[in-house]
């Protein structure tokens, strides 16, 4: 049995909250069921799983949403960020630094993914002399989860090569409960034969998604570098709360710097404004002060435009994201947000609402066209769907091929539809995960895609 999940963005603390550690007992107490179902044969017996695998498929610890980045000791002012060339030897210790403080944050949340792998989670009945579940004895059989912890777009570092890097992965290993060696965490499942294997048992292709938005994956420079939306995440997102602290003081209320923290959690990104504007009118309880507010956003978006790393990524004559973000910025700085919502909705529906689903990709992938894989896998971009890619043969189309994505685990400030410019966000926590099947496991089914969503 194959479990996998994605994009549960462990944070520090020091922005957004992280999903409560209640997802991940709720996930546990699935799993048991989920086993002993699963013991169940198509022939009708009943033969207890042993081991299940469960993929961890990228953005699972979250170090881009640190402002641990943004800061340095006095006696050391050299300030690393994601962007800094890794080889640098302050890289791998900042690194550290954050990686230690989310897995502390999260010691509940991780510590049942430990529980998970030691066996000690989830068990299932022995088998009777009839072939069935033992109803009649107390005894239990542990199944050990084998974890497998791929890389995505927000823990990247955790592919990087060398040793300093190694103890790192070592430490998110022993906290974790990980079957990963302490090697680079695979990005592509190429780069683990055994991971490979895996999926391969379960016709399933899977990789995390980011490859295919040019905002959050450098096509020219590869996974092992930092980009566009490492850029604005932690130079705007990250950066307005603290500077709006620091220039303003007890003269902020605690509530509102406490939901300019939420930025990160804002779906879709491009509506930060809307956010943000409907934050300063509830809180900030004067014109003046909301217009003052405003001029740190502007400086904050003028200063991440004139990073190299963006102005590297601006392509001449053709218009893309940095054109799009630098539209916004300077009609911005002109105005107040009110008058940026209708263009910032505008750009969202011409330009990326139709790029919510990677479902085209799939039919691309080379596991998809030769048939190996019956199911295309992806995360990266928090929406769960399942589309019918292929079916061959009668009904129920045995040969069947299928695009899942992997959803997220996370908080969320939703904007509503009705009205957007009334910035309306609606709070929930979203959980999803998907099972694939192999052999005779559950009676014969193939595969299980559960999405939650609470509030």
């Amino acid at each position: 049995m194959l479990i996998i999940i994605s994009d549960v963005h462990l944070g520090d603390g020091t922005t957004a909250a992280s999903i409560s550690p209640v997802a991940f007992e709720l996930f546990a107490s699935r799993l048991n069921e989920t086993a002993h179902f699963a013991s169940f044969r198509q022939d009708g017996s009943f033969r207890p799983i042993e081991s299940i695998d469960l993929v961890l498929m990228g953005d699972i610890l979250d170090p881009l949403h640190s402002t641990r980045w943004l800061s340095s000791k006095p006696v050391d002012p050299h300030i690393v960020l994601p962007w800094t060339d890794w080889t640098d030897p302050g890289y791998a210790a900042k690194l550290r630094e954050v990686t230690l403080a989310i897995l502390a944050e999260n010691k509940e949340s991780v510590g049942v993914l430990r529980q998970l792998a030691s066996g000690e989670a989830v068990k299932v009945r022995p088998a009777n002399w009839k072939h069935g579940p033992n109803l009649n004895t107390r005894a239990r059989l542990p199944v050990k989860v084998n974890i497998h912890y791929m890389a995505g777009n927000h823990d990247w570092y955790y592919h990087l090569p060398g040793e300093n890097f190694d103890q790192i992965r070592r430490e998110v290993i022993a906290a974790m409960g990980l079957s990963n060696a302490g090697s680079p965490f695979p990005y592509r499942l190429e780069e683990s034969p055994a991971l490979h294997e895996i999926f391969s048992q379960h016709k399933v292709y899977g990789r995390h998604g980011d490859c295919f938005d040019n905002f959050n994956y450098n096509r020219e420079k590869g996974r092992d570098h930092a980009t566009l939306g490492d850029a604005l995440t932690m130079e705007v997102f990250n950066r307005y709360p603290l500077a709006v602290q620091k220039r303003f003081g007890n003269e902020i209320p605690p509530a509102l710097v406490d939901s300019l923290r939420r930025l990160v959690n804002i779906r879709p990104v491009l509506a930060a404004p809307l956010w943000i504007s409907g934050q300063l009118k509830r809180h900030a309880g004067s014109a003046a002060l909301e217009s003052e507010l405003k001029r740190v956003w502007d400086d904050l978006c003028d200063e991440f435009l004139q990073l190299p790393i963006v102005r590297q990524a601006d392509k001449t004559f053709k218009f893309d994201i940095v054109d799009v973000l630098e539209i916004i910025v300077k009609i911005s700085r002109r105005a107040s947000f009110n008058t940026i919502n209708d263009l910032v909705m505008w750009i969202h529906e011409k330009l990326w609402r139709d790029n919510l689903s990677f479902s085209g990709h799939a039919l691309n992938e080379p596991s998809f066209l030769d048939g190996s894989a019956r199911y295309i896998v992806y995360g990266h971009t928090h929406h769960h769907e399942i589309v019918s890619l292929d079916a061959e043969g009668r009904p129920p189309y045995p040969e069947s091929q299928v695009y899942l994505n992997s959803g997220t685990w996370h908080s969320y400030f939703d904007l509503t539809i009705k009205n957007p410019l009334e910035q309306k966000f609606l709070p929930y926590q979203a959980l999803t995960y998907l099972t694939f099947y192999k052999d005779d496991e559950r009676e014969g089914r193939n595969f299980e895609a559960w999405s939650g969503t609470y509030m």
